[in-house]
């Protein structure tokens, strides 16, 4: 039972950085926020502008920002993701 819990708790650690050079290859220009959540899970952190909102997914040495028009990717760019 022990060794079943700790293979368990491991592979939730690994799954939950979705922050990854292969899923940020996943994302267009156009996406709805919905079908990047489907991908990256939900922003760490997420700002509404007048026109347009900028989320982030990550941390400072490794992120995704997406900046959103109308709830559709417009920009997106990466840090700490090189392969």
């Amino acid at each position: 039972m022990k060794k079943l819990l700790i293979i368990a708790a491991t592979l939730s650690l690994a799954a939950c950085s979705k922050v990854s050079l292969e899923n940020y290859e996943k994302i267009e220009i156009g996406m709805d926020k919905t079908e990047v959540e489907a991908i990256l899970g939900s922003a760490d952190n997420c700002v509404e502008k007048t026109l347009h909102t900028n989320c982030t997914w990550g941390d400072d040495s490794k992120k995704i920002e997406i900046t959103l028009v109308s709830n559709k990717v417009s920009l997106y760019s990466k840090t700490g993701l090189e392969k």
